[in-house]
């Protein structure tokens, strides 16, 4: 039995100790608008890994890496632009929150205006189809029969 639980206890500071990462290092700014530059800069990036989450939100071991490149960056004094310009220069446009509108990202841009002018056409085809018509006088007969007879047949 203390061996099972040894064994737990040290799995368990493993994975404890294994948790801790590079985001848990104090970054050293030598003025706040520094560190704002920085949050900003790390906010409008994207991760390349979760993809659905900004370098400042991520724990991937690539958003650590990244945003301690754009942190190097930033102490060497490079500009916004500069950082910008670096890392869609490794790693492309995707890792810009808002890319550029240009000919390799326009799809990314017009497919949600596209895709709601698709919607609208169906639905007013839709509309159009099922509008109601007026009945003619043999299938108003036809109608008022049916409405005026019970479930076995028999004439109210």
């Amino acid at each position: 039995m203390k061996v099972n639980l040894l064994t737990g206890l040290i799995v368990f500071l493993m994975a404890l100790a294994s948790s801790v990462n590079a985001a848990d290092v104090p970054l050293d700014f030598t003025d706040p608008a520094q560190e704002q530059r920085y949050m900003a800069l790390i906010e409008g990036l994207r991760c390349l890994v979760c993809q659905n989450q900004s370098l400042a939100d991520s724990n991937a071991d690539l958003a650590q890496d990244l945003r301690q490149e754009v942190y190097r960056l930033l102490i060497e004094g490079d500009n916004n632009e500069d950082i910008i310009k670096y890392l869609v220069a490794r790693y492309g446009d995707f890792v810009l929150y808002r890319p550029p509108f240009k000919s390799t990202t326009y799809l990314l841009w017009l497919a949600p205006v596209i895709f709601l002018i698709i919607g609208i056409c169906i639905t007013i085809l839709l509309i159009r189809k099922q509008q109601f018509h007026a009945l003619n006088e043999e299938e108003q007969e036809v109608a008022d029969q049916i409405l005026n007879e019970d479930l076995l047949g028999n004439k109210k």
